[in-house]
């Protein structure tokens, strides 16, 4: 009984490694509107307010791309994402699967007047 208890404490801790390091993220985010941006805000989908501004104080220019890395609190892989222009404009996205997707470029339409973003691994 006691090698039985060993094998499963083994088979936990091997188990439970992969689920700690998924609670580590990297996305990166390329700004392709042609305008600058403030902010960028990442929240899981369960949460009713936004988390910090990511980019700090800085701000993403068009054409350049921005790395966040973070751990996420929450298992979850549905996040949403918010981007603040430079005029105060706001752009969002609800429950996106950053666990499949770790790559965002975000396009400006300027005769619709609607932001867009393509994601991929």
């Amino acid at each position: 009984m006691r090698k039985l208890g060993v094998v499963l404490g083994l088979a936990a801790a091997f188990v439970a490694a992969p689920l700690s390091a998924q609670m580590y993220e990297k996305i990166s985010i390329v700004n392709s509107t042609g305008y600058t941006i403030e902010e960028i805000s990442i929240a899981p989908s369960s949460s009713n307010s936004w988390e910090e501004d990511v980019l700090d104080d800085e701000v993403l220019d068009d054409g350049e791309e921005f790395r966040v890395d973070f751990r996420r609190a929450e298992n979850t892989c549905d996040w949403d994402l918010k981007v603040v222009y430079d005029d105060g404009e706001e752009a969002t996205w609800d429950s996106l699967d950053m666990c499949e997707n770790w790559h965002f470029e975000l396009f400006y339409n300027a005769k619709t007047g609607d932001t867009h973003l393509t994601s991929s691994h």
